[in-house]
């Protein structure tokens, strides 16, 4: 369950990510969207700090590290229209922040569970996502494919945590992981195939309340619960 300072916490996040739609849908409030939505994981690192103390040195440091690319690629993505190459960095950037995902998640890696059922699921619903991609994709190809194995690498590897950690922890971070795809690939999908409805909301919500469930599941590592 959440703690007293996770719900207060909880409460100034999603007005952070209300005031980043807000924003974010205004011309008029252009300057206040390029504070707000760094704000968002701003805010989580605020609180992983804070609240984070006995989790281990390696778990902080990979997390933090997580974040921080992250928040970078936030601010990247927000200069696509300035340069192409933006959105360029910002996918690296966001690639090296799910690579330390998974170095995080495999810290708990359950050795004895098998993956191959899970990622023949993912591997279809990547097959089915490229063949939508593919014809937009141009020079980002090579890039992007590299994305869609990292992340794909990422959701398994916190698939594959499961009877190793709490499981409150598990859940979290595995809905966490599986909200960051769909976010990745609604981007996607608007940016190389066709635009969507509402794009920019749908993609900041799932992503918003991605990291706001690993960073809460990272927190819940050593919560107790009953099948421990």
């Amino acid at each position: 369950m959440l703690t007293t300072k996770e719900k207060q916490f909880s409460i100034l996040f999603f007005i952070i990510v209300l005031l980043e739609l807000i924003t974010g849908s205004s011309e008029a409030l252009n300057y206040s969207h390029y504070m707000v939505k760094p704000a968002i994981v701003t805010s989580l690192i605020f609180l992983f700090v804070n609240t984070g103390k006995s989790l281990s040195r390696s778990l902080k440091s990979k997390t933090l590290l997580a974040l921080i690319f992250a928040l970078l690629g936030d601010i990247l993505l927000m200069f696509v229209d300035a340069s192409p190459h933006f959105f360029t960095f910002g996918l690296l950037a966001f690639l090296i922040a799910h690579v330390f995902y998974i170095l995080v998640f495999l810290e708990h890696k359950n050795s004895t569970k098998s993956p191959l059922g899970f990622m023949i699921i993912l591997l279809v619903y990547a097959t089915f996502l490229f063949y939508l991609l593919k014809d937009g994709l141009e020079a980002m190809l090579i890039p992007v494919i590299i994305y869609m194995l990292v992340i794909l690498s990422m959701a398994t590897s916190a698939y594959l945590r499961k009877n190793s950690v709490s499981e409150l922890s598990y859940k979290l971070i595995f809905l966490g992981a599986l909200l960051f795809m769909i976010s990745d690939s609604i981007l996607a999908i608007n940016k190389f195939y066709q635009p969507i409805p509402l794009s920019n909301i749908l993609i900041m919500v799932t992503y918003a309340l991605a990291q706001y469930l690993i960073v809460l599941g990272i927190l819940k590592i050593n919560v107790t619960n009953s099948k421990e």
